[in-house]
C-alpha cells in the first residue's frame, strides 16, 4: 500500500451526511435478503453513529434523523449505490415511512459508547428475519444473515485488515506525507480532482439554497463572489455553503474523506479557494490537498471515526492549515509549525453530531486554519513543551488521539444523554 492508494480508497462520494447513509445502506442491505416486504425493522448502533446521525437531514426528505434513516434505507434504499443508498427517494416514500414509524414498526436503539463504527439492522417480514452489520467504515458491510442461514462473516477478516492499515498509518511520519506530496506527479494524486468536482457542485448547490442562510451571509462578506482576491473569505463561503448543503440534505453528494463528508469539505474547498484567488497551479492544489487528507485521516486513525472530538477543526482543519501552508510554498519546517499551531488551538470542539452546528464548526476551523498557516509561514508557532504538543509531529497529532479516545469518552456519554432526552421534539428541515 503506498500513499496514493490510501488517499483512494478513503475517499469516497456520500449523499448527506455519512452517518445516516450508513444506517439507510445497512437496512436496505439486510432488506435486499428477503422477497417479501419488510414488515419492522429494528437498528442497533454505537454512539458516534446514533450522534451523528440524530438532528442530521435526509436526502431528498426534509425529515431527519436515525428512525428516519433506517425506514428508508429499509423499504426504499439501495444498497449497490453504497453512501449514495437514498439517492432515488420520492416524496410518497418518506409519507409512507412516516406512517410506519408512527406505527411503532421502526426502533433505533444505542448500544455501546465508542468512537468506531458499528450498525446492526434486523429486518423482519412475513416469513424471514434478515440480518446485516456495518462495521469500522461507513460502506463495509461485513455479515448478513437470512433466517438461520449466514451468508456472509467477514468481521474477523475485517478485523485483521483493519488493523494492517491501522499499523501502517502508525508507521507514517509527516515527513514522508509532506515530501510525497510535495513531489507526487499528476498521475498519482489526478484522482483527487474529482474531489472538487463534487464538493464545488455541492457547494454551488448550497449557494443557490434559500435555506442556506449562513453561506448566503457569508458570501454577502465577500462582495457577492464566490472567488475575490480574499482567500479566507472566499474559503469561507464556499466551505459553509458544502456544510451547510449537507446535512440540510440537498440532493448532492460531498466527497467524504476519513468517512465524513465534512472533513472532506473542510479539507478541499478552503485550497480551492486560495488557489482561485491566490494563483496556484492546478498540480500545486493537487499536491497540498493530498497533503491534507493524509494529516486529516493520520489522526484521525488515533481519534476515532467517530469521538466526542470534533473532526472538522481538529483533523481535518489542521489537514487544510497544513496543506494551505505548502500551497504557499511553505517547506517542512513551515507544516510543522502550523501544525502545531492548530493542534494547540482548538483541539477542546466536542462533536455534537451531524447538524447545523457544523456550519459554525466549519467556520471556526477554516479561519484559525488560516491564522495557523499564515503564522507557521512566518516562522512562529506554539513550542511543543505546551498544552498537548508532542517532541514530535507525529505524537502530538497522536496525543489529540488520546484527549479523544480514551479521554473524552464519558464526555460521549454526556452528548448522547443530552439528546436522547430531546429525541420527541425532533424537527423537520
Amino acid at each position: 500500500m503506498d500513499f496514493s492508494d490510501l488517499i483512494l480508497q478513503d475517499m469516497k462520494p456520500a449523499l448527506g451526511v455519512t452517518e445516516p447513509a450508513a444506517i439507510a445502506l445497512a437496512c436496505a442491505a439486510a432488506g435486499r435478503l428477503s422477497e417479501e416486504q419488510p414488515e419492522t425493522v429494528a437498528v442497533q448502533v454505537n454512539s458516534g453513529i446514533f450522534k451523528n446521525a440524530f438532528t442530521c437531514g435526509i436526502p431528498n426528505t426534509h425529515k431527519v434523523g436515525n428512525e428516519y434513516a433506517a425506514a428508508l434505507g429499509c423499504w426504499f434504499g439501495q444498497p449497490d449505490k453504497g453512501l449514495l443508498v437514498l439517492d432515488a427517494v420520492k416524496e410518497q416514500d418518506v409519507q409512507f415511512c412516516e406512517e410506519q414509524i408512527a406505527f411503532g414498526k421502526v426502533t433505533v436503539s444505542m448500544g455501546e459508547i465508542s468512537s468506531d463504527i458499528l450498525i446492526h439492522a434486523r429486518i423482519a417480514t412475513a416469513h424471514d428475519v434478515c440480518e446485516a452489520e456495518i462495521r469500522h467504515s461507513h460502506t463495509n458491510v461485513c455479515y448478513l444473515r437470512k433466517n438461520h442461514k449466514v451468508l456472509l462473516d467477514e468481521r474477523e477478516k475485517e478485523e485483521e485488515t483493519h488493523t494492517k492499515e491501522s499499523a501502517f498509518m502508525g508507521q507514517m511520519t509527516l515527513a514522508q506525507m509532506f515530501t510525497f506530496a510535495s513531489q507526487a506527479l499528476e498521475a498519482e494524486i489526478g484522482f483527487i480532482q474529482e474531489a472538487y468536482t463534487v464538493n464545488l457542485n455541492l457547494a454551488e448547490a448550497g449557494l443557490a439554497s434559500d435555506r442556506c442562510v449562513f453561506a448566503r451571509e457569508l458570501l454577502k462578506g465577500n462582495g457577492g463572489l464566490k472567488i475575490s482576491a480574499d482567500a479566507e473569505k472566499s474559503s469561507l463561503a464556499l466551505a459553509a455553503a458544502a456544510a451547510k448543503a449537507r446535512v440540510l440534505g440537498l440532493n448532492y453528494p460531498a466527497m467524504s474523506i476519513t468517512g465524513s463528508g465534512n472533513h472532506g469539505i473542510i479539507s478541499t474547498m478552503p485550497l480551492y479557494a486560495a488557489a482561485q484567488s491566490e494563483g496556484y497551479s492546478d498540480l500545486m492544489l493537487l499536491r497540498a490537498t493530498a497533503l491534507s487528507y493524509l494529516i486529516t485521516m493520520y489522526i484521525k486513525q488515533y481519534s476515532g471515526i467517530l469521538s466526542a472530538l470534533c473532526g472538522c477543526g481538529v483533523a481535518a482543519g489542521a489537514g487544510m492549515a497544513c496543506g494551505l501552508t505548502m500551497l504557499r510554498g511553505g517547506d517542512l519546517a513551515a507544516v510543522t509549525r502550523t501544525l502545531y499551531n492548530m493542534t494547540n488551538s482548538i483541539v477542546g470542539m466536542i462533536c455534537q453530531g451531524g447538524n447545523h452546528g457544523c456550519v459554525m464548526k466549519v467556520i471556526s476551523a477554516v479561519k484559525t486554519g488560516f491564522a495557523a498557516a499564515a503564522l507557521g509561514l512566518s516562522g512562529v508557532q506554539i513550542e511543543s513543551c505546551h498544552g498537548i504538543g508532542g517532541e514530535t509531529p507525529e505524537q502530538t497529532m497522536r496525543n489529540i488521539g488520546l484527549v479523544a479516545n480514551p479521554g473524552m469518552t464519558g464526555t460521549e456519554e454526556t452528548i448522547v444523554g443530552i439528546m436522547s432526552g430531546k429525541a420527541q421534539s425532533l424537527p423537520s428541515l
